[in-house]
């Protein structure tokens, strides 16, 4: 069976490396307070191993984390975090490997900031831009295009949260430009959306037009998604890089431990 990592795994995980780092002890010492490998605590700082409720509680305890209420934040990050099953089922299908991670960040993150080229970005998507992107797809599976339209747009559910996330798009030109399918209808409709969108006080949309030069080191040319994702513990805040086609997800930003792991394809 696949690893499967989440968002939960992966704040878990950050805990994890911060009281090893307080305490001043080594991953293989910390492996030894809980009988076990070096290799497993690794794991678990990645976000690809599991950990059992009573030997997470021993890991704080003998690290010096005793507080009740910083434990049961510890608790409840392990909770429910591995997900099982929940991507085989109704649409959820259609999200593939290479994108699952993202869209779970995405429901716990509090910023994103999207730079994008040639396509309108999955959050800011309409139905009828969904449906004129994926039209000429074969079913796969049994996956239908309606199930592919709604998992793309249950991933706008984040916008209509009571706190929804700060949302900071940069587009080039070449996205509004770009018909898919049905063509100026569908790209009216996709525009109007983005402009009632653009209205909430939480996003921010702003275009680099053709006239601008972009510069060798303008983002415009590589397409990547930036998430901020709040911590219940002490660690601070999971700061991350979607970079797609550089097989690479780097949760590293600033922070002294990088964490890697692979994402590949559309999102």
């Amino acid at each position: 069976m696949a690893t499967i990592r989440t968002a939960k795994k992966l704040l878990l995980g950050r805990e994890i490396a911060h009281m090893i780092d307080t305490a001043g002890v080594s991953q293989t010492e910390a492996a030894k307070l809980i009988e076990t490998s070096q290799s497993r605590i690794n794991a678990l700082i990645g976000g690809t191993g599991a950990i059992a409720p009573g030997d997470l509680m021993l890991l704080a305890s003998k690290l010096g984390f005793t507080d009740e209420g910083y434990q049961e934040a510890l608790r409840e990050m392990r909770r429910d975090n591995h997900k099982r099953g929940f991507w085989s089922a109704g649409h959820n299908r259609a999200y593939g490997e290479d994108v699952r991670l993202l869209v779970d960040l995405e429901k716990h993150a509090d910023q994103i900031r999207w730079s994008q080229v040639e396509v309108i970005p999955g959050l800011l998507q309409c139905a009828a831009y969904v449906r004129a992107m994926y039209a000429d797809l074969p079913e796969v599976e049994g996956l239908t295009l309606d199930e592919r339209v709604n998992a793309r747009l249950a991933r706008q559910d984040i916008l209509d949260k009571s706190e929804p996330p700060s949302l900071q798009f940069v587009l080039s030109e070449s996205c509004l430009r770009r018909m898919w399918g049905g063509g100026r209808d569908v790209m009216r409709e996709q525009l109007d959306h983005m402009i009632k969108l653009s209205n909430r006080e939480n996003v921010m949309i702003q275009v680099m037009p053709y006239e601008s030069a972009p510069g060798r080191k303008s983002p415009i040319g590589n397409h990547f998604v930036l998430l901020r994702v709040p911590s219940p513990g002490q660690a601070g805040p999971l700061e991350l890089a979607y970079v797609e086609g550089w097989a690479r997800f780097d949760t590293s930003m600033t922070r002294r431990r990088s964490l890697r792991t692979t994402l590949l394809g559309r999102d």
